[in-house]
């Protein structure tokens, strides 16, 4: 089954036309990619996703949810981490963990999921403390705390070294075996090559291509999925 459904999705603002007419599916157990460049749409798509925003036009279901309409219901269905998220500098690991878990119905237990990602030696440790590795290490965490069918990571190793950077995708195809279903956002095309089972690429918010890693790189006639992420901007422009 699919555990999202987006039809004709359209969202404006007063400059700009964000997403223009997006439809794709995301089916159960799939590591699907939101790839394209700056200003390409996928942030706001992902908010429309997430119940964050309400689009102007065009149909999503997520889990069977209408996301705006329907967003507590959803949440306790989902985990996210923005691009943007942060805590409290002060917030100590184990605090975090514990207070996430009071927001759902049925929580994961938080000190078995910091065991599970590694963070029981920083459970004491400060936000502003924590290296990116473990910043994004703890985020993916508390994405999880509610048992999630679905998590959506977006620019999940924007700013990390190499060694936390293949360390965070060790996290994301962990995911996998746990039975969830992840949209991965990434403007980092050797990510969504080596993660992703399907990845759509925006541009100005249209959907520029749709499938396979390897499926995209063939019809492009390029040697990687960054060369043919590449044409397909440049060929758009």
């Amino acid at each position: 089954m699919n555990v999202i459904e987006v039809t004709g999705l359209r969202k404006s603002y007063p400059e700009r036309t964000a997403v223009d007419g997006v439809s794709f599916q995301v089916g159960r157990g799939e590591i699907f990619g939101l790839a394209g460049p700056n200003g390409g749409g996928k942030t706001t798509l992902v908010e429309c996703l997430s119940g964050l925003r309400r689009p102007d036009g065009g149909t999503v279901r997520v889990l069977g949810h209408d996301p705006w309409r329907e967003r507590s219901a959803l949440h306790q269905r989902i985990g996210v981490q923005l691009q943007d998220s942060r805590l409290p500098g002060e917030l100590r690991v184990g605090e975090a963990l514990r207070l996430y878990s009071t927001f759902y119905r049925e929580p994961a237990d938080w000190r078995e999921l910091m065991a599970t990602w590694e963070l029981t030696d920083r459970r004491n440790t400060a936000f502003n403390k924590l290296s990116g590795g473990w910043r994004q290490r703890l985020l993916i965490a508390l994405a999880l705390v509610g048992k999630p069918e679905l998590v959506v990571l977006d620019e999940l190793t924007t700013g990390l070294d190499p060694y936390a950077r293949r360390a965070t995708w060790a996290m994301v195809r962990e995911l996998r075996t746990l039975g969830v279903t992840v949209v991965l956002v990434s403007h980092f095309m050797d990510e969504a090559e080596a993660l992703c089972d399907r990845v759509a690429v925006l541009g100005a918010g249209r959907l520029l291509a749709l499938g396979s890693p390897a499926e995209l790189v063939a019809e492009a006639g390029a040697d990687n999925l960054e060369e043919a992420f590449l044409d397909l901007v440049e060929e758009y422009r």
